[in-house]
């Protein structure tokens, strides 16, 4: 079984860059945030931007091995999109993907997609 993300060893950059784009986040992942964050969602731990190799995770629940990538239109067809979901597939997580405005005007619908998505790992 691959190591767990959390214990590999982090380029200080990437490490930096996720602090920051926490302290910096998009209205759609700071809605999100407040619906994942201190377990508030059916208990379940998601971390937000956690950097995994040359990545920045959104969100992710290392128990689930589920990530959670909350994207704008820039993302409507990026092949690097493709390329890191076979990267993490290949680590054993699966990859939801849900766009800006699902996240700030469907929320309960994402909510219960995510809820589904749990119950599958």
């Amino acid at each position: 079984m691959p190591q767990e993300p959390h214990h590999r060893p982090i380029a200080k950059r990437s490490r930096n860059f996720a602090k920051r784009m926490r302290t910096e986040p998009t209205d759609a992942e700071a809605a999100m945030w407040k619906l994942l964050r201190d377990r508030r969602f059916m208990r379940f731990k998601f971390r937000r931007q956690v950097p995994f190799q040359s990545y920045i995770l959104d969100f992710v629940c290392f128990e689930h091995r589920l990530v959670l990538e909350i994207d704008g239109s820039q993302h409507a067809s990026a092949a690097t999109d493709i390329t890191r979901d076979q990267v993490l597939a290949r680590e054993g997580f699966r990859v939801a993907r849900y766009w800006n405005n699902d996240v700030l005007q469907r929320r309960n619908e994402v909510m219960e997609d995510i809820l589904a998505k749990l119950g599958e790992g």
